[in-house]
């Protein structure tokens, strides 16, 4: 297979870990109104149709990626959140948060290059 096919799975594979994480913005959303009232319950229905789009985009992806690949990646939904909470809801980043995020990103960078290497020894 080639790299660029390889990258662009694996940016398909960010841009649903992107769509899942948006589902943090409208539960926080919802839960700014009162329960059941009607903008509740617009904020929780989109929320509930992003997952129902997440899944099935989810199991289009796995067809292509191996599951470790693409469960690895969602470590991604954890940094996509916390920034969107930053961006769009003032929520402070803590050198907790920094310092998980990095490991993340290193833990998908080494596993990224290990099972590249694999592949190109076969």
């Amino acid at each position: 297979m080639s790299f660029s096919k390889e990258i662009s799975k694996i940016i398909a594979l960010l841009l649903i870990n992107l769509l899942y994480a948006s589902v943090g913005i409208f539960t926080k959303l919802a839960s700014q109104y009162d329960f059941l009232s009607w903008s509740y319950i617009v904020f929780f229905g989109i929320a509930v149709g992003i997952i129902g789009i997440y899944a099935i985009l989810w199991q289009q992806i796995i067809r292509k990626i191996e599951l470790s690949t693409a469960y690895m990646f969602k470590g991604t939904t954890i940094i996509f959140t916390m920034l969107f909470a930053h961006w769009l809801f003032g929520e402070q980043i803590t050198w907790n948060n920094i310092v998980g995020a990095a490991i993340i990103i290193i833990g998908i960078v080494l596993f990224a290059r290990g099972d590249l290497s694999e592949r190109v020894s076969e």
